[in-house]
């Protein structure tokens, strides 16, 4: 646990935004405490940015941000923001990329990121701690297709390729995942330490 004095959360308005531009998404860092096990918030001291857990005074926990380096907004033709009508931008925030409208302060809408169906493949991490969770296909705000575990943010199992319900001959692990090779398709383990590969029948 680090301890970064004098700090405190101050006051989120037009004159003193707790942000700049770019990291008003992020306030809720969608961390959780590892002491705790509650929300961490982004706060800032005269030290700087930092995390602290929403329980305070309960739990103390905190832990020191990175500041990064301004990132120019990008506007996206032909977009229009729901609220406003003002266009929207893909930003830079404290933990990635979001689109959110150009007219912040005044206008606060972020785009939401889009959610698909159950693909009907459990999460193979929650099942090896004999816990519930499926693997849900989803996009990024760029149109990246990813799946993820629907216990997020308790679980943060994530694949970049589709998996398939099929456990790995090698290692076990309760599924497998398809990708495109220069050979081929093929279904291949995706944990690291496993080199199951095969050509996708």
């Amino acid at each position: 646990m680090s301890n970064l004095p004098n700090a405190k959360q101050l006051p989120l308005d037009n004159e003193n935004p707790l942000f700049s531009r770019h990291e008003h998404a992020l306030e809720k860092a969608y961390e959780v405490c590892p002491e705790c096990g509650s929300y961490l918030i982004i706060k800032r001291g005269k030290s700087g940015a930092f995390l602290s857990c929403s329980n305070y005074p309960n739990c103390q926990y905190t832990r020191s941000v990175i500041e990064q380096e301004r990132i120019e907004d990008k506007v996206l033709p032909n977009s229009e923001c729901p609220l406003c009508t003002h266009p929207l931008a893909v930003k830079q925030g404290r933990y990635g990329m979001f689109i959110g409208c150009t007219n912040y302060p005044q206008c606060h809408h972020i785009e939401a990121e889009q959610h698909h169906d159950d693909i009907g493949v459990n999460c193979p991490s929650c099942h090896s701690k004999g816990k519930l969770g499926a693997l849900k296909e989803k996009t990024n705000r760029f149109g990246k297709t990813f799946f993820s575990c629907d216990q997020y943010p308790k679980c943060k199992y994530v694949l970049n390729y589709p998996p398939v319900k099929q456990v790995c001959p090698e290692c076990q692990w309760p599924i497998l995942v398809k990708r495109n090779m220069a050979g081929g398709e093929v279904v291949m383990c995706p944990q690291k330490k496993c080199n199951y590969k095969s050509k996708s029948s």
